[in-house]
């Protein structure tokens, strides 16, 4: 509960940032084609603060509900427009400007994204090394043969540098292909490829953590499973097990490796488990019950110890990624080019059917992730603000009423027919692209509360 406060906070910088963007794309373009602004508002509903400025005398507001924004303008459709600035009036415009200025807010959000990439890419950022793990038995890449140990150098043909890329790399290939060949190398540098079947990411759809339904982990050195601090108080400290105990067996299974008996711990919550253990030349039998502890959504077992490292087997899995001004504008617009065209993709597979609608997440999820990000570092912060800028972009580009990207649509449907729609047509518009816009509301919602009671 301690970490509600830091994470709204999070929440409410990155919410503040985007609809403020979005809506000065929709102010600036608005005052250069000659249309009169009467106010810009950060929220919907009953005004809670209101300054007049400028030559216009634009109204600056902040209203009660935060969940979005909007800019007024002179419409002679709206109400009474004095004759001497009808000239200025939205409405009055070509169909060019104001497909402009209803564009404006999207890409305002997309040139956001952009810079918030290219400031990342710039100043660089610690990343994981694209090193894998021994992979889930029965899983994908454990069929695949993939080995505890080998650094991932190509997917497909295309190089990566991090675990990052490497993750979203393998989502994106799973959206449209079967299958990717892996170009591993291991510590004594011989080159291995490895066929993944990426099917079981589309069959499962898409929820929760595609990494762990391919079975591919993050590397972890085989470790045995020997204590090193047994926690004063814990689970193991109270059935008496000792630093440098060393466990043979749980609950009859051999266990030869750490990852192993974690493995067992953790799905044991609240379950008594028999241990054995060697401790010197004795064999030793305990119980021990795991504690429950909530983590990412779900309840694992711990019994409060932590394994005995050899400092001089560790591997470095880290490296240093900073690129230069053009490199890291070029990136910039790549990543937010294939994360706009992913989010359609999904979108789409939505519709159809292919993708859960389980995945749509709502302003909670949201806030979880802001503060999740925020907790890791500026440079995770700012990439998940261009994230959540590049969806809201794309979001308020699609055809639906209500949504930029419906207006925009009228005005096409004005090209073609070579008149604008009619009032009552734009009215019953309205009406259906509320009804949708509530309704996926409804189920953002609902995801939210869903992930947050049963994770």
């Amino acid at each position: 509960m301690n970490d509600v406060p830091f994470y709204l906070a999070a929440f409410a910088v990155v919410l503040g940032v985007l609809i403020v963007v979005h809506e000065l794309g929709h102010y600036f373009v608005a005052r250069w084609c000659g249309v009169k602004v009467l106010r810009f508002s950060v929220g919907f509903g009953r005004v809670l603060w209101k300054k007049r400025l400028g030559r216009d005398g634009t109204e600056w507001a902040v209203s009660v509900f935060p969940l979005g924004g909007y800019v007024k303008m002179l419409d002679e459709r709206e109400g009474d427009v004095p004759e001497g600035e009808a000239h200025r009036a939205f409405n009055r415009q070509s169909v060019g400007k104001r497909s402009l200025i209803v564009a404006a807010g999207p890409l305002a959000n997309f040139a956001l994204a952009i810079l918030l990439y290219w400031a990342v890419f710039m100043h660089g950022s610690d990343e994981l090394l694209p090193v894998l793990g021994t992979p889930v038995q029965g899983s994908p890449a454990a069929v695949a043969a993939i080995q505890n140990g080998e650094q991932v150098r190509r997917v497909d043909g295309q190089s990566v540098a991090t675990w990052n890329d490497f993750r979203w790399l393998l989502l994106q290939k799973a959206a449209d292909q079967a299958s990717v060949d892996l170009e591993v190398v291991n510590a004594k540098e011989e080159i291995s490829f490895r066929r993944l079947d990426l099917r079981a990411v589309a069959e499962q759809g898409w929820e929760g953590e595609a990494l762990d339904r391919l079975g591919v982990r993050f590397y972890r050195p085989d470790t045995p499973p020997i204590f090193g601090e047994v926690v004063s108080g814990g689970p193991a400290a109270r059935a008496g097990l000792k630093s440098a105990d060393r466990v043979s067996r749980v609950d009859g299974r051999e266990v030869d490796l750490w990852l192993d008996f974690v493995t067992v711990i953790r799905e044991s919550a609240g379950r008594s488990v028999q241990l054995e253990v060697r401790r010197g030349d004795e064999l030793l039998t305990f119980e021990v019950v795991p504690d429950p502890v909530s983590e990412k959504g779900r309840t694992v077992g711990k019994i409060g110890v932590a394994v005995k490292t050899d400092s001089g087997s560790r591997r470095e899995l880290r490296t240093f990624i900073r690129h230069g001004f053009f490199e890291s504008g070029r990136l910039a617009l790549l990543e937010t080019w294939d994360k706009s065209v992913f989010s359609l993709v999904m979108m789409g597979k939505m519709l159809i059917g292919e993708v859960s609608w389980k995945n749509l997440s709502g302003p909670v999820t949201i806030a979880d992730y802001a503060g999740q990000s925020a907790r890791l570092g500026l440079d995770y912060y700012l990439k998940f603000m261009a994230l959540v800028s590049i969806s809201l972009g794309v979001l308020n580009l699609l055809p639906i009423p209500v949504l930029d990207g419906g207006h925009l649509l009228y005005h096409m449907l004005e090209v073609v027919r070579r008149r604008p729609l009619s009032e009552r047509a734009m009215e019953i518009g309205q009406q259906i692209g509320m009804s949708i816009l509530f309704a996926l509301m409804a189920f953002a919602f609902f995801n939210d509360i869903s992930r947050l009671l049963y994770g």
